[in-house]
């Protein structure tokens, strides 16, 4: 309908009389209805010629292919198209192209398993990365939940590293379970325990470096044993010692040696309870070193007895590619436990002043064990500290992070300590954490929201490395032998045998 109609209608409709008879307000209507009829028919036609003639447009442009005119015609350069090479440092390309995957540590080291990001091989070697300036604390410590791997990893990685020149000490295995792995390389496992043959002397001389002459070696020796006296005297009495006692020992030490070149505990003893009247040691000061003899008469006639009363008949070989030693048959006296580890600590602080001794791992399996003692746990730090004048490269296998707080009391100088720990190692490689660690987990390592929600999501055998600044993820592959040798589950996935009960009369039933 024409605005020039649709005016014509309105005004028909205003002049209306009111009273308009049906008949015409009917043909109003149909005017009305026609005119709108007509004027949509009128669009519709002007709108199809439109379209109609853009298509006619369309069909008459002449549109070039996307790979230009074949023949003579076509539209290309005569000749190739060159761009001048361009060259740049890494750094700057990394920001124009910043989701590459990480380089990873290099090819020299230890092979471990695969990068789960970049999907390249992952090796780690730490006096490799040592040597390259990547890291400057050899230490390692190992954290996951039972049964995430975590030892498996251990196992293969110190045994890996054998065939690279590494020896391999575990001062305390305390369920036993580095005892095959140690014969299967060539190496010896020490049992120890009530009942056994075995006999562990703790003032043993030890292995001589070459390169020390009679009078340093002499008095190496005599600090070694007035130092592991005291401790033992510490772990039993759980305290710290006296001036007073620190002097009975060495009285008493000092008398020991003089009676026989290579001492044992129960002269000690004697001489700490039972002083000699001609000795040095008089009347008050045995009086005074009466606890720490007492304490040390534990170790031979009490009810730790058995271990310490003789000559030693296992011997510290250094020269060995793996040495543990075995505490499955103690591991549930703390007390026990403590003091063998002590012993061991001696022994191979020996054999670590020897220049020519060559990089060795020492291993402390179930460390939330280890460090509730304070004797230990100070020759541990000390091992930790000095790892790069040693050679070694300490690793540290617990549950979670939060076993460092169960460590002394807050604030205490124990708790300092096991807090260097961690400090004091730029490797550290998280296996699978429960929900409520992750926190405290975070805290200690210092992790990303993304590496914390990373945590417990990782499979078996995954684990989180941070290595300094730097981070990966990566799958642990073994060798089917590795497997078999470093199964910690036999017990549980061994179908139990079926024994026979027999009556009195010695006929099954």
């Amino acid at each position: 309908m024409t605005g020039q109609d649709q005016e014509r209608l309105h005004s028909a409709v205003l002049l209306s009389p009111g009273r308009e008879r049906r008949q015409d307000r009917r043909a109003r209507k149909a005017a009305a209805r026609s005119l709108l009829a007509q004027d949509r028919h009128t669009r519709r036609a002007a709108a199809k010629t439109k379209s109609e003639g853009l298509a006619a447009e369309r069909r008459a442009t002449v549109v070039l292919p996307k790979a230009g005119e074949a023949g003579p015609a076509a539209l290309r350069t005569p000749g190739r198209l060159r761009l001048p090479r361009h060259q740049d440092t890494s750094a700057t390309l990394a920001g124009a192209y910043p989701f590459l995957a990480e380089g990873g540590l290099g090819s020299d080291g230890v092979f471990v398993g695969q990068d789960l990001y970049s999907g390249s091989s992952f090796v780690y070697d730490p006096w490799v990365l040592y040597t390259r300036g990547l890291i400057t604390a050899p230490n390692l410590v190992l954290a996951g939940i039972v049964g995430s791997g975590k030892s498996a990893l251990a196992k293969s990685l110190y045994t890996r590293s054998i065939p690279f020149g590494r020896r391999v000490y575990v001062p305390g295995d305390p369920k036993g379970e580095h005892t095959a792995v140690a014969e299967a390389v060539g190496g010896k496992a020490i049992a120890l325990g009530p009942g056994m043959a075995n006999r562990l002397n703790p003032l043993d001389e030890g292995q001589r470096p070459r390169d020390i002459d009679d009078s340093g070696w002499a008095a190496q020796v005599a600090t070694r044993r007035r130092d592991l006296l005291g401790a033992l005297a510490e772990t039993v009495l759980d305290r710290s010692l006296t001036p007073l006692e620190h002097t009975a020992i060495d009285v008493a030490l000092s008398d020991a040696v003089r009676s026989c070149k290579v001492p044992v505990l129960p002269l000690v003893v004697e001489r700490l309870l039972t002083p000699d009247p001609g000795s040095d040691l008089d009347a008050r000061l045995a009086e005074d070193g009466r606890l720490v003899g007492h304490a040390l008469r534990r170790l031979v006639a009490g009810d730790l007895a058995g271990l310490f009363d003789g000559p030693s008949t296992v011997r510290f070989d250094p020269a060995l590619p793996m040495l543990s030693l075995d505490l499955s048959r103690v591991s549930q006296n703390a007390t026990l436990v403590s003091v063998l580890m002590t012993c061991a600590s001696a022994w191979m602080e020996s054999a670590l002043l020897d220049p020519s001794g060559g990089q060795r791992w020492v291993v402390y399996d179930e460390a939330w064990r280890l460090m509730s003692h304070p004797a230990l746990l100070r020759r541990m730090d000390a091992h930790w500290r000095l790892a790069r004048h040693y050679g070694i490269a300490n690793m540290l296998i617990f549950h979670k992070l939060s076993d460092l707080d169960n460590v002394g009391d807050s604030g205490s100088a124990m708790r300092a300590l096991a807090s260097s720990l961690l400090a004091n190692a730029e490797t550290r490689v998280v296996y699978r954490q429960e929900s409520d660690q992750l926190g405290s987990t975070a805290t200690a390592l210092g992790l990303t929201g993304t590496e914390q929600a990373l945590l417990p999501t990782l499979g078996t055998g995954q684990g989180l490395w941070r290595i300094k600044h730097r981070s990966f993820v990566v799958q642990h592959q073994l060798h089917p032998a590795e497997l078999d040798l470093f199964d910690t589950t036999a017990r549980m996935s061994t179908a139990p045998a079926k024994h026979l009960s027999t009556t009195q009369t010695g006929e099954p039933r």
